[in-house]
């Protein structure tokens, strides 16, 4: 995943700056900078662009892993991502009763921190402020908890709303106990769609252009899309992927990464069809074609690519072979009419394996349950080196189609066994 990440950026810049993709060949491809800057206001398109942002990458990524009959299906890589308390509380909760836990000896809230504070390397214990805005509340306890317990380990890592951070010069401060106290380092914890919302934001922008704080995740929106996915997969990219990944890395994602489509409504020549699924065997020429497709051809997922408040928490998932003609052809309408400013991805949809394993369901009851499990690792990037602190595991009963977090499904940390 980080080996994606450095090349999705050689990819991103080399198509804004007009330069060829490939060693031999003349191909330059702008549409790709289109696609990954549609929608976004120019001030972030210009900051994600910048020399200041150059080579900056998530420290936290985690992949969302389905576990099929064929092994993982990587559908996301998410670099801001949810569950990082809630991952460090059940390892050292199940670490009382095992010692095989991924993530053992608070290794969660170590990396986290590590990751954070190699952001500021000329500072002995560097001011962490972890940036909670109201559009993520729902996870503002777990961060809380994850600085409450950094604290008692004499780490100066504090949570605030983005509105508490205030300016003195060209520095932010935020105030601890009633004093201005420099910041050093700001974890965003925000979507970028949620900067208008953010009234502090003009200030954080000015000192990073000045160099007076650091921060991450970076505010470098074609980092933070699913159609990179569909990228992947393209056709007039396979030689790029190729020759800018690892061996391995292409192998691993090449695996992993289920076919998918970007989902643009730009008129074809009439000659022309579509790079897509088929539907009755034949191509498609236009995504509204898909309506037709069989239950059977409709084992597809389509979902918004990003920057958009529905663009997490499967909110805007709509999986065709679990609905109705109906409803498949409302989410493939809403797709095409919103391609001019949100684009979606069209991906297959690998169906996860019918799991059995025990669940907790109140004091002195355990119950073997039948399920289907979506693995969360959290990997904590330092230089060049990304490491593996936790594995959240989401366990949802048999009959839903769609993995995620939801009030039906167990979550689990996960431990290495033979």
């Amino acid at each position: 995943c980080l080996d994606f990440h450095k090349t999705l950026e050689t990819l991103y810049m080399r198509s804004f700056q007009g330069k060829k993709l490939l060693r031999n060949k003349n191909l330059v491809a702008p549409w790709i900078a289109d696609y990954l800057d549609r929608g976004k206001p120019h001030y972030l398109v210009k900051h994600g662009r910048c020399k200041a942002t150059r080579g900056q990458l998530p420290v936290v990524i985690r992949p969302d892993l389905l576990l099929t009959d064929d092994g993982f299906a990587l559908t996301e890589i998410d670099s801001v991502p949810g569950g990082i308390g809630l991952t460090a509380f059940l390892n050292r909760l199940y670490s009382h009763v095992s010692d095989s836990v991924i993530g053992n000896d608070d290794l969660m809230l170590e990396g986290f921190y590590q990751a954070l504070a190699a952001k500021a390397p000329d500072k002995h214990a560097p001011l962490i402020a972890v940036m909670v805005s109201d559009e993520a509340a729902t996870y503002k306890p777990e961060m809380v908890w994850v600085c409450e317990e950094l604290q008692k380990q004499g780490k100066r890592v504090f949570c605030f709303h983005p509105n508490e951070v205030y300016p003195l010069g060209d520095v932010l401060h935020v105030s601890i106990e009633g004093n201005p106290e420099k910041v050093d380092v700001i974890y965003r914890f925000f979507e970028l769609f949620d900067l208008p919302n953010l009234k502090t934001i003009p200030y954080v922008f000015e000192a990073l252009e000045q160099e007076a704080v650091e921060l991450t995740p970076p505010m470098r929106a074609f980092q933070e899309e699913k159609l990179s996915l569909g990228l992947f997969h393209h056709s007039m990219l396979n030689q790029f992927w190729r020759e800018n990944l690892s061996k391995q890395s292409f192998r691993v994602l090449s695996n992993a990464i289920p076919r998918s489509w970007v989902m643009d409504h730009t008129p074809l020549p009439p000659t022309a069809v579509l790079d897509g699924p088929l539907v009755g065997g034949k191509p498609i020429r236009e995504w509204t074609d898909l309506s037709n497709a069989s239950q059977k051809e409709r084992n597809l997922i389509i979902k918004i690519s990003g920057f958009h408040e529905t663009a997490w928490g499967a909110r805007s998932v709509t999986l065709g072979s679990d609905s109705s003609r109906e409803v498949w052809g409302e989410g493939i309408q809403q797709a095409v009419d919103m391609s001019e400013n949100n684009l979606h991805v069209l991906q297959e949809y690998l169906k996860p394996k019918r799991l059995t394993h025990p669940v907790f369901a109140g004091p002195e009851r355990i119950y073997s349950m039948q399920g289907r499990i979506r693995l969360c690792p959290y990997f904590f990037v330092m230089g060049d080196k990304a490491q593996l602190s936790g594995i959240l595991a989401t366990f949802c009963p048999a009959d839903k189609k769609i993995i995620h977090g939801m009030r039906d499904a167990a979550m689990l940390p996960c431990q290495l066994v033979d």
